[in-house]
Parts: C-alpha cells; structure tokens; sequence
C-alpha cells in the first residue's frame, strides 16, 4: 500500500511539474512586486480559469492528499522502542583477559567467588587451664 502511494506521489509530482512549465507567465514576476502594473494585475485582477489552471489545482490538491496518507501510513507502521532496550539485549560480555601473560583466569567456584582456593580458618592456640 506504501508503495502504491509512494508511485502515485511521484507520478503527481512530476504531471504538476509539466503543467506548471507548460502555462505562459503572466508578469514580470518578483521584480513587478515593488509597484506598478504587476501588483495590480497580481492583487486586483481575476485571471481565466484555463484548461491548465485547473489542472494545476487538481494535480496540487492530489500531491499534497497523497502525501498526507504517506504521513500517516509510515507513522502507524512504526512503534517507538527504547534505545536502552536494544544495548540490554546484547549478547554478554566475553571472558575478560588474564593481565599477566600465561596465568589462566579464575573459573567461578561453587560459592560464586572466583579467585583462589578457600583458605581454611585461623587456629588459635587453645586456652590455658589453671
């Protein structure tokens, strides 16, 4: 359906750029804005509605139609999602490196503590009895 309106939108496009340089201009354009008789004919005159006017009209109406749908087909189709949620759900880590070269690193012990072997508890000399 996109690309149904996407095709139709530039075909619009460019039958309105073909009729609007096929129309003959009408003044001297932006340089008679100043004053003069190109402000008259331009504020006060009614121009004839020609075959290529109207057609300007409808091709101008039809674009910016079409380009609302396209607004509003490529918005639904889209759900926002958390950029957080993306680098969460990247795969873990990989084992970090030993920094001294040949020593292996530490595989998690039973406890969940990595590391050494458990040291046993300190002895203390037993109570003297009088």
């Amino acid at each position: 359906m996109f690309t149904l309106f996407l095709s139709l939108l530039i075909l619009d496009g460019l039958l309105l750029m073909v009729i609007v340089l096929l129309q003959s201009g009408k003044g001297g354009g932006l340089a008679a804005m100043g004053g003069g008789a190109g402000t008259e004919a331009f504020i006060g005159g009614r121009q004839a509605a020609t075959l290529l006017t109207k057609a300007t009209w409808v091709t101008g109406g039809l674009f910016l139609g079409i380009a609302l749908m396209l607004a509003v087909l490529s918005s639904r189709e889209q759900r926002p999602e958390s950029i957080l949620r993306e680098e969460f759900q990247q795969t873990a880590p990989a084992a970090p490196q030993p920094i001294l070269p040949g020593v292996q690193p530490a595989e998690p012990q039973e406890g969940g503590q990595t590391g050494e072997q458990p040291s046993p508890p300190p002895t203390q000399p037993a109570p003297s009895q009088p």
